[in-house]
This record gives structure tokens, sequence and C-alpha cells, in this order.
């Protein structure tokens, strides 16, 4: 999943996708913590965590720790969690910008 994440936030929420300057589209996520020492990371795996309704050890920062844009892996058969990451994802999958 592709993520854009914006540290040292007022709250931590999804903001929404937005498209990113490569044509691609990524979730946008704020979160309070700051951009040092892994803290915005660990922040944003906890909310995705508590998104999707997964295990934190089901989530992975696999590219992008010190970059803004991030991939993240979701460990799981993928016919199972796309229904999950797709419904809770629905309340800002129209509204890419």
């Amino acid at each position: 999943m592709a993520v854009r994440l914006q540290p040292k936030a007022r709250a931590e929420r999804i903001v929404g996708l937005v498209s990113e300057a490569d044509g691609s589209t990524a979730l946008k996520i704020a979160v309070t913590a700051p951009p040092a020492d892994g803290a915005a990371n660990a922040a944003l795996l906890r909310l995705l965590s508590r998104l999707f309704r997964l295990p934190a050890r089901d989530l992975e920062l696999v590219l992008g720790a010190a970059d803004r844009r991030k991939i993240v892996a979701i460990s799981g058969a993928p016919e199972a969690l796309t229904p999950i990451v797709r419904e809770r994802l629905r309340p800002w999958s129209k509204h890419a910008s």
C-alpha cells in the first residue's frame, strides 16, 4: 500500500487519497509523532493496524523509512484482505485529489 505520511500533525487521522507526481495514488495519513527515531513510522503502523483491525505484526514498512512516501506491506491472503481494505477505505475512496 502506498502512503504519504505527514508527521507532527495536530491529530492522527486519515487525510484521504492523494495523487502523486508520478500519477499514482497514495493514502495520505497524518500522525502526531515527530519524524525522528522511527516514531512517525511506528505511529503510522499503529494507525493502520487500528483502521484495518489487524494485528500490528501483519503490517510492515518495506520502503521509505526516511521519506514521506512509504510502502506498507500487509501480510495475509489477498482474497481475504482485499475486501477488508476496500471497506475500511471506502470513506476516502471517492475523494482522490
